[in-house]
């Protein structure tokens, strides 16, 4: 425990500076400037991108070869990896320690986000290429071979996408389901542990079509289970929602954290709203990490701007609806007040506080379903992202099986750590793959834009002509 708590301290000093103003300046940043160069084109088109993104079309959409998937599959699992429990847990947890201000920048920061998700998947399937199978290889460490000389700042992204598909994509996710399963139905951490290995070892084995055939039945239903719960919670706490709300708004810009002060030098700079609101928000939505790029580039599409379109509806799902759903629900309840300083990163628990207010004792049993299953929906799509920046750098598509059976027993470790220190690694794995991500699609933006308004003149002709005939 005394060397677990010693990893924890360096981890949290390491992630309070690589966390600082300079990154999140850098990524709030690179999102207003993409949304200034395409106009707020990825906001005025967000409706046309959900019909896209969930329209018929989308599932059937090209010929069906055995390069890559329908661009529904491919969205389907991007958000298997996205909508995790930084939807329940990270949202929770970020409230806790930086106040209900924090909920605020999450959905700033997804608005910006939109920008960043269409323009790093955009970019993705424009400089995908094929293996000698047929199957696509695409992502920001292939693109940022094409933007930079050399292959340094791919070969970093891509080492560091494996890092976060072991921390934020799996250990994170075990972490809190065995807390869950703890807190719920007072199961050990160990056992747990044992069978979330061999469940995954069961399922990540089957490879991409496998994860998107269960993905596009899963992440539907479980995202309608845990709205159907949250919305009652919310409902039935409706006369709580205005003091809810103008706490969000009041605290935003407070510099008294709510764990009782900043952490951090660099921190300290910055409202804890600020801090764990959009570094949470990245957490779960991914924009400007530019993984989601790596599950776009398996897309079968007609076009690269159409996929950017669809891949950009993964953050208003994630953040804009559920991350949203989820704050709103620990907010009215009061779920996050009175929580100890040494349980702020237990989220899930302030949940099951939120859930149990309504339904009682089988509230908790509500969200560790739902934990259950985001969570284990978010392991499955990290392994095939994990394993695609894993074999980009090894170069050998053979050694795809080892990486899926490492990934499947860095699960047991994430069951057994402490909450804090898995969160901090997995925040830290974030900070390093981001910087490459952004600073590729800053040097490749005058392409974004050329693109993206070709596809509009494209979207306003066929606008235009369905007017004339109707």
């Amino acid at each position: 425990m005394a060397t677990l708590e010693k990893i924890n301290a360096f981890l949290k000093a390491v992630n309070a500076a690589a966390w600082g103003p300079p990154l999140l300046f850098l990524l709030l940043g690179t999102g207003i400037f993409l949304t200034i160069q395409l106009r707020a084109l990825p906001i005025r088109r967000l409706f046309f991108a959900l019909r896209t993104a969930f329209g018929r079309e989308a599932r059937y959409s090209g010929e069906k070869t055995e390069a890559g998937v329908s661009p529904f599959a491919s969205l389907m699992t991007e958000l298997a990896a996205e909508i995790g429990t930084g939807n329940i847990v990270g949202v929770a947890s970020a409230m806790a320690l930086g106040g209900p201000g924090a909920l605020g920048w999450m959905m700033l920061a997804a608005v910006v986000g939109l920008a960043l998700k269409f323009s790093e998947s955009f970019l993705s399937v424009q400089y995908r290429m094929q293996r000698k199978d047929g199957t696509y290889c695409g992502g920001p460490m292939v693109t940022l071979t094409r933007a930079f000389p050399g292959e340094r700042l791919a070969v970093f992204f891509a080492g560091s996408t494996v890092l976060v598909s072991l921390g934020m994509g799996n250990m994170t996710q075990a972490n809190s389901i065995a807390l869950a399963m703890q807190d719920t139905f007072g199961v050990a951490r160990e056992k747990s542990a044992l069978v979330l290995t061999i469940l995954l070892l069961l399922v990540v084995t089957g490879g991409l079509r496998s994860i998107a055939k269960a993905a596009e039945v899963l992440v539907p239903g479980m995202a309608l289970f845990y709205l159907g719960g949250a919305g009652m919670v919310i409902g039935l706490h409706a006369g709580e929602l205005p003091r809810t709300l103008l706490a969000i708004v009041r605290d935003a810009f407070s510099f008294r954290a709510v764990s009782g002060g900043a952490v951090g030098a660099g921190i300290s700079l910055l409202p804890p709203a600020l801090r764990y609101g959009i570094s949470r928000g990245v957490l779960s939505n991914e924009a400007g990490l530019g993984a989601g790029g790596i599950s776009a580039a398996a897309a079968q599409t007609d076009d690269p701007v159409r996929q950017g379109y669809i891949s950009m509806t993964g953050v208003f799902v994630d953040t804009m609806v559920i991350c949203l759903v989820t704050g709103l629900a620990v907010g009215v309840t009061g779920a996050a007040e009175g929580i100890l300083e040494a349980e702020k990163a237990d989220g899930a628990a302030m949940v099951i506080q939120a859930f149990e207010s309504v339904f009682g004792p089988a509230g908790g049993y509500v969200v560790a379903v739902g934990i259950l299953l985001f969570a284990f929906a978010t392991m499955a799509g990290w392994a095939y992202q994990g394993e695609q920046a894993f074999l980009w750098l090894v170069k050998k598509d053979s050694f795809g099986m080892v990486y899926r059976v490492f990934f499947c027993f860095a699960a047991f470790a994430g069951c057994v750590c402490m909450a804090e220190t898995v969160w901090n690694f997995a925040e830290l794995a974030n900070a390093c793959m981001a910087v490459p991500n952004l600073l590729c699609v800053l040097r490749l933006w005058k392409e974004v834009k050329e693109e993206a308004f070709r596809f509009e003149s494209r979207i306003k002709k066929a606008e235009q002509k369905k007017d004339r005939n109707t």
